[in-house]
């Protein structure tokens, strides 16, 4: 595994609180470990729903909700974990083995049903991380417009790019 220090991408902290959406960026190194991210968004005690969406390097995307005892995690990219340090770190919490190096398919790894109670269903989020012509930031931006916080993803993503 290659070490990708500063990362490129960016990561989201995504909160609902009474009925509302708000998103707001979290700081760049918690695109370097699963640890990193999982206390960024405990950080944010949050009693409503409350998960992080990581674009790493335009690469791949993570998703890290933190449950009761540990956290719910989502890799949309399993063979990943070859070259990220981030996505060998979901990997491990899961319990799973990163795939060969000669392994050319794209699979998800993780809790596919994690954003249902937000409005997304397993199989939709299954269908968004299949669309493999789309880059992560898009996919990501298609499962917020599906919850229904896009616009406040993209006034986020927007002070981003400036």
């Amino acid at each position: 595994m290659t070490v990708q220090d500063p990362v490129a991408g960016f990561a989201v902290a995504v909160v609902r609180e009474d009925g509302r959406w708000r998103c707001s960026p979290l700081d760049r190194p918690v695109l370097t470990g699963v640890d990193a991210t999982i206390t960024a968004l405990r950080g944010l005690r949050s009693p409503g729903a409350c998960f992080g969406m990581c674009n790493v390097d335009d690469e791949f995307f993570v998703l890290v909700r933190p449950v009761p005892g540990g956290a719910d995690l989502l890799l949309s990219d399993a063979a990943a974990a070859l070259d990220y340090d981030i996505a060998a770190d979901v990997l491990d919490l899961l319990r799973i083995e990163p795939p060969d190096e000669d392994d050319d398919e794209v699979w998800p790894e993780g809790n596919l049903a994690m954003l249902e109670d937000l409005g997304l269903p397993e199989g939709e989020l299954l269908v968004i991380i299949e669309e493999v012509d789309l880059y992560p930031d898009e996919q990501l931006e298609m499962i917020a417009q599906r919850c229904g916080f896009g616009d406040q993803l993209a006034g986020v993503l927007e002070k981003l790019d400036t």
